[in-house]
């Protein structure tokens, strides 16, 4: 029996924007930009992620090092992409970028404050699903960022963002470890005791496993390149890249070239 379509297979669309919803999208992406706003966690997770994305690239694609603009000619999607803190950063350094999310009022402040700053962005309101059955398959680097333990069922999310991977391109997942130290650290000392994030912001019982991410990726035909940890300085107040991937990681992946 073929399976009932629903909103989340259909093609992501990019949303127009009335005059009328300018002021309230513009105020919503001063948000979203504000470092010292309720977002603020995520402006002082994006340097050392950003940081790895840029160079795992590099490597990857044998880029020289240091160009302005080193990911020219190459086609990237940031799946959940939210108010557009990964997207902008990764079209000032050449990439032509498709940013996706599920909430509408997300794309709609990114695309908002993308025109503002004068960049060109490929914003679309919609789903992985959705990519799939628009027939978008051809991604040289897929970015999969603190969504994965926000779905519904994350196995068939992690696939279906892989196939979404052209051959020979890249796919970074960031997300958190389902320990002990993740619970204490990034629910009950981030949400309730430190207040960096609103509280029901993570639900532990999602959170995975790095094993848990690499086997339906490697169920989808990508190669595991490398899985790091990322590590809060608490003297520092920044984040780095670590050998301890008890709380948060990256795992990267490729698909091999045809």
């Amino acid at each position: 029996m073929a399976r009932t379509i629903d909103a989340s297979d259909l093609p992501p669309v990019t949303p127009s924007i009335d005059p009328a919803e300018v002021a309230k999208f513009s105020a919503m992406a001063a948000d979203w930009w504000n470092p010292n706003g309720k977002f603020k966690p995520l402006h002082r997770f994006n340097p050392v992620r950003l940081r790895f994305i840029r160079e795992t690239a590099e490597r990857h694609f044998g880029l020289a090092a240091g160009l302005r603009t080193p990911l020219d000619g190459l086609r990237l999607l940031d799946i959940g992409c939210g108010g557009g803190l990964v997207c902008e950063p990764m079209a000032r350094l050449g990439a032509s970028v498709t940013g996706v999310d599920a909430s509408e009022a997300n794309i709609k402040t990114a695309l908002t404050h993308a025109v503002e700053q004068g960049l060109k962005i490929d914003y679309r309101a919609g789903t992985a699903e959705g990519l799939l059955a628009a027939g978008e398959t051809a991604f040289d680097i897929v970015l999969n960022l603190e969504v994965v333990e926000h779905v519904a069922d994350p196995a068939q999310f992690l696939m279906d963002t892989a196939r979404l991977v052209k051959p020979g391109g890249l796919m970074i997942v960031a997300t958190l470890n389902k320990t002990a130290k993740a619970l204490a650290t990034a629910v009950i000392g981030a949400e309730y005791i430190l207040g960096w994030l609103p509280r029901g912001t993570h639900d532990w019982s999602k959170f995975l496993d790095p094993e848990d991410v690499r086997t339906p990726l490697r169920g989808a035909g990508l190669e595991i390149n490398e899985t790091i940890g990322v590590a809060f300085q608490p003297l520092t107040g920044q984040w780095k890249l670590s050998l301890d991937t008890s709380v948060n990681y990256m795992i990267v992946a490729r698909r091999p070239a045809a």
